[in-house]
């Protein structure tokens, strides 16, 4: 693991470079930067997510993602490193299946919205989405472990099902869209 921070301004940046946990330095526009801005990005949502009303189980299973985040971050940082595991992605397709279990099928498009909790889930699925996109940049250049992809594809899935599964607790129903609607 890369060094604790005890002093938050450096000034190691003003140039405009930051280092990496392995104690490199490279630009700030770096595409590995980018994704590991978007997934802190990612953490940061959750974390407002988790200010909403919602079950104590899925408060801590957000909660365990978000230290998951916290390892697909550090090993986005530390090139080569390997954090996020086989059981980490096993354990969103295992939340996956129990949140979905209670869930009507759907047989329309779902617009985000209807509860705050779950407009909130539909943002950190969106951001979820932005930092998949550009961890798949990044790896077109650079070599990242086909398991930080699989996580964040999952989340983002859960966190759709998530936002459904937020409005049934808030007494609401998916938001539909609907195709003819008058204007």
């Amino acid at each position: 693991m890369g060094n604790r921070l005890s002093k938050i301004a450096t000034r190691t940046g003003d140039d405009g470079s930051t280092g990496l946990g392995d104690g490199s330095r490279t630009g700030k526009d770096n595409a590995r930067i980018h994704a590991i801005g978007e997934v802190d990005e990612l953490n940061a949502q959750l974390g407002m997510l988790l200010c909403e009303a919602m079950p104590d189980a899925m408060r801590e299973e957000l909660i365990s993602i978000q230290h998951d985040l916290f390892d697909l971050g550090g090993e986005l940082c530390i090139p080569g490193h390997r954090m996020i595991t086989e059981e980490q992605v096993k354990r969103l397709d295992t939340l996956l299946e129990k949140h979905n279990a209670d869930l009507p099928p759907l047989k329309d498009f779902v617009l985000p919205g209807g509860s705050r909790a779950a407009s909130v889930a539909h943002v950190c699925r969106t951001v979820c989405r932005r930092a998949e996109r550009s961890t798949v940049h990044l790896s077109k250049a650079e070599a990242v472990h086909a398991l930080v992809l699989q996580y964040l594809n999952r989340l983002s899935d859960l966190l759709f099902v998530l936002s459904r599964v937020l409005n049934r607790h808030a007494g609401c129903g998916d938001v539909i869209w609907e195709k003819d609607r008058k204007r």
